[in-house]
């Protein structure tokens, strides 16, 4: 199990970035067993990234569901993850054309994706009572003090006051 950390953490990473969003949705639960290699292709094109650190994917994670799976993934740059996505030479792009001339637009899997470009300091985090998580595995984690009490402070990079709610209780009610 994961070792959790006791405390309001943030997370910090040096630069832009890149949050990509990517799932499915199993429309037709009765065909999964026909399209059981698709199911495997994700965890497949994620075992190659992390034996390829250079290919810029900072960390990802799986959320799966009885109908849907989503992967959170953060990477160093688009033009990494475009280039990982276009390699013919890659796990991806033999999925991507076999996606297509299988399933395409049949109606049987729905596959969705969010590219969002996050510019250096402009995003913000907190972890508490979590192990290493998100954007705070992707870069580091640092303790929430100071100017990164707080959300606003957090985005800003400035003092934003007292946060409105502590572990210690409402500050509104103090």
């Amino acid at each position: 199990m994961a070792k959790v950390t006791k405390r309001r953490m943030t997370a910090e990473i040096e630069g832009d970035f890149v949050v990509f969003l990517i799932g499915a949705r199993f429309n037709k639960l009765w065909k999964l067993p026909k399209y059981f290699w698709f199911v495997k292709s994700m965890p497949a094109m994620l075992k190659e990234l992390e034996q390829h650190p250079e290919s810029g994917l900072l960390h990802a994670r799986q959320h799966v569901g009885l109908r849907s799976a989503l992967i959170v993934q953060y990477w160093r740059s688009f033009e990494e993850l475009e280039a990982y996505a276009r390699s013919r030479d890659n796990v991806h792009f033999p999925n991507w054309v076999k996606f297509n001339k299988t399933i395409g637009s049949n109606g049987d899997i729905g596959i969705w994706h969010e590219t969002y470009k996050v510019r250096a300091g402009e995003y913000e985090a907190i972890y508490n009572n979590m192990p290493d998580y998100g954007l705070g595995r992707a870069g580091k984690l640092v303790p929430a003090a100071g100017y990164k009490n707080t959300a606003a402070g957090r985005i800003t990079g400035a003092d934003a006051g007292e946060a409105p709610v502590t572990p210690e209780g409402d500050l509104a009610e103090a």
